[in-house]
């Protein structure tokens, strides 16, 4: 039965599951569902199967833990990318932003979030290790630490820097045209594609 003010036990139970996504509220949640009702079945069921796909069929990069079609993504099976420079970055959504600019030919390293330990998030549960073994096989000239310019990205490049220490390689940051407490994902391509252009030293 479903609750008062839903006439369908079905529909409330879209609702919830809609509402249940970050930063779906219940009214949004309730547009949303009203939205497909109003499609036809066709278009209900590709917007269906393609959620379930991607669960199913999605693949996190064997090289940079980017998501991906394949076990290897696009831009670490590219020949054309320069190899020896490897720029770390939180999520997939940060790589993005940083190829939209077209100021980078290196790879990535994709950390799967940052340290904060408010939510409970250390350096096991971050992609740190297979960044260590990366750069200590060799062939890696230079290391970008390009994370939100945070407290909690701040720490996460320390403790990265601490980890690197003991290899010949260089450490770099995006220059400070990102602002303080800026996350990548939401700074214009412009002011992003000088960050990386015009990148600095990385100083503890």
């Amino acid at each position: 039965m479903s609750s008062p003010g839903f006439p369908s036990k079905l529909l409330e139970n879209a609702v919830n599951e809609f509402a249940s996504l970050p930063g779906i509220g219940r009214k949004t949640a309730f547009r949303l569902v009203m939205n497909l009702l109003k499609r036809d079945s066709g278009e209900v069921e590709r917007f269906g199967e393609s959620i379930i796909r991607l669960h199913r069929e999605i693949h996190y990069c064997k090289i940079c833990h980017s998501i991906s079609d394949n076990e290897i993504c696009s831009i670490c099976s590219d020949d054309k990318r320069d190899r020896s420079i490897i720029c770390v970055v939180e999520n997939i959504q940060d790589v993005m932003a940083i190829e939209n600019t077209g100021q980078f030919r290196g790879i990535y390293h994709v950390l799967g979030g940052i340290i904060s330990p408010v939510d409970g998030i250390g350096p096991a549960d971050l992609k740190i290790d297979s960044l260590e073994e990366k750069v200590g096989g060799g062939g890696i000239s230079e290391v970008i630490l390009a994370l939100s310019t945070t407290m909690e990205g701040d720490t996460t490049n320390f403790y990265i820097s601490r980890r690197l220490a003991k290899f010949d390689v260089l450490l770099t940051t995006l220059a400070r045209g990102v602002a303080v407490g800026d996350e990548l994902e939401y700074t214009d391509e412009i002011t992003l594609g000088r960050a990386i252009s015009n990148r600095s030293p990385y100083h503890k």
